[in-house]
């Protein structure tokens, strides 16, 4: 099974998807670890990515879940996937991928993203991931989570769904 945990930064992908990892005992990838360095230099420096920018750092998480499904692993990925396009190049057509959508408001976000330290992700920029946010559509057949609840109730609402 490959999980993807989406959603703009500060929504939770790295505590759910940790969570959700362990509980179903298969490895948990931080997308935030595959960017190229010149890509947190620039979202360090509040400069948002263009898609050539992404590209580098989609396509290795790509490679990362082909990898695992090449050796019949599992795999939860925490990666802000925005765009469907994105969300393409990570899960192509496999049938044994699923998609979950952590879902906020900006301002219960932003709240979030400001308690956060040693983060290269600045607050400045949550705005331009909610201006490039394309939300999962019924094809994609996403189980969309508020993020209001507890990092333990949302990975229980989730493994719920997945069975």
């Amino acid at each position: 099974m490959i999980v993807l945990v989406m959603g703009v930064a500060g929504c939770g992908k790295s505590t759910v998807g940790g969570l959700l990892a362990a509980r179903l005992g298969i490895a948990f990838a931080e997308g935030d670890a595959f960017h190229p360095a010149a890509n947190v230099a620039k979202m360090s420096r509040g400069e948002p990515l263009t898609d050539a920018d992404r590209q580098p750092w989609l396509a290795a998480i790509a490679d990362e879940i082909a990898r695992r499904a090449e050796r019949d692993e599992g795999l939860v990925v925490g990666c802000s996937a925005l765009r469907r396009s994105y969300r393409r190049t990570l899960l192509g057509t496999r049938s044994n991928a699923r998609l979950v959508y952590l879902k906020g408001g900006q301002d219960l976000i932003a709240a979030r993203m400001a308690g956060r330290r040693d983060h290269f992700m600045p607050p400045s920029l949550l705005a331009s991931q909610f201006a490039a946010l394309e939300e999962p559509g019924p094809d994609e057949r996403p189980i969309a989570v508020d993020i209001g609840a507890a990092p333990d109730e949302i990975a229980a609402f989730v493994l719920s769904a997945l069975k």
